[in-house]
């Protein structure tokens, strides 16, 4: 499987730019740490990029990603990939057992609070955020109220890292693809 046939799985499923957006911070952030890591960019990539593309139409944890696996089977994706996808939520069962795992499940949630954190700017952009907005926001636990803050602490542990530098990792990921998911500063010019 390629980027591009993960595209077109990912346009056939997923209508809402917002989802669009999450999954490309995620593929960018996985993309990051595999070549930190000296791994598969590209498996890894298409990981971030198709692990929600099943939210629309499961929007629960009952059905996603567990029902999205079968879709992806129908698809003849690997079935690597859709292990990697199924562990990205811990009611599905499959263990975060190796490097591809850990890390989907340590960048998911993650990109979710930065996008918050960068939305509520003036300039809306990445690319003049700081790490101490992140940590500023953090500490408001009604800010976000939907990101779990101990999911994203515990993905870091899970890779062994700190959580500052793994958010400060995520925040670089996903400032090379500013422009892409609309937090280059572009948003602020419309009124949004």
């Amino acid at each position: 499987m390629n980027r591009e046939e993960a595209s077109s799985i990912v346009r056939e499923f997923v209508t809402k730019e917002s989802l669009i957006n999450h999954m490309l911070a995620v593929e960018a952030a996985v993309r990051f740490y595999a070549k930190l890591f000296n791994e598969d960019q590209e498996l890894w990539g298409i990981c971030g990029l198709l692990h929600d593309f099943d939210y629309e139409i499961h929007p629960d944890l009952d059905r996603h990603p567990n029902n999205g696996a079968i879709i992806l089977r129908e698809k003849n994706v690997p079935e690597e990939i859709i292990q990697a996808i199924l562990s990205h939520g811990d009611h599905s069962g499959v263990p975060k057992d190796n490097l591809l795992r850990k890390t989907l499940f340590a960048c998911d949630e993650i990109t979710g609070l930065i996008t918050a954190c960068v939305l509520v700017r003036p300039s809306k952009s990445l690319l003049d955020m700081e790490i101490s907005s992140v940590k500023k926001k953090w500490k408001d636990k009604a800010f976000a109220a939907g990101v779990n803050r101990d999911e994203i602490a515990k993905g870091a542990q899970k890779l062994g890292i700190d959580l500052w530098d793994h958010v400060n990792n995520v925040l670089q990921a996903m400032r090379s693809i500013a422009s892409e998911i609309s937090l280059d500063g572009s948003l602020s010019n419309t009124g949004n």
